[in-house]
């Protein structure tokens, strides 16, 4: 698994997301659409953090709670009718694809800490 490529990943769901929740209405952009961009700053931030540190895993779990939260928000874009189906459908498979690549790298990172 390369940790690059969750990075890059990561990084064109960020740049494609963002402008999709600043179009938000304005009784959302600034409390579920910020909460979002921070989210997903912060997933991205860790990411690279987590590539450069010596205790993985731990952090790699938080990250991915981070992702489940990110979920959770766009579910809620979903319901409160923000964004179409075909969107949500989108972010939803966005964040599947981060969510496979993280899954296989805390699982790698599991096995090296079993050797």
């Amino acid at each position: 698994m390369s940790e690059l490529l969750i990075i890059q990943k990561t990084y064109d769901f960020v740049k494609w997301y963002i402008p999709i929740l600043n179009r938000l209405p304005q009784s959302h952009k600034f409390l579920l659409g910020q909460r979002i961009i921070n989210e997903l700053y912060d997933l991205l931030e860790g990411l690279v953090n987590v590539q450069y540190s010596r205790s993985k895993l731990s952090s790699l779990e938080m990250l991915n709670n981070k992702l489940n939260i990110l979920r959770y928000q766009a579910r809620l874009l979903r319901d409160f009718d923000l964004v179409s189906v075909d969107r949500y459908e989108d972010i939803g498979e966005s964040l599947q694809d981060i969510g496979s690549n993280l899954g296989a790298w805390i699982k790698q990172q599991k096995s090296l800490s079993l050797k």
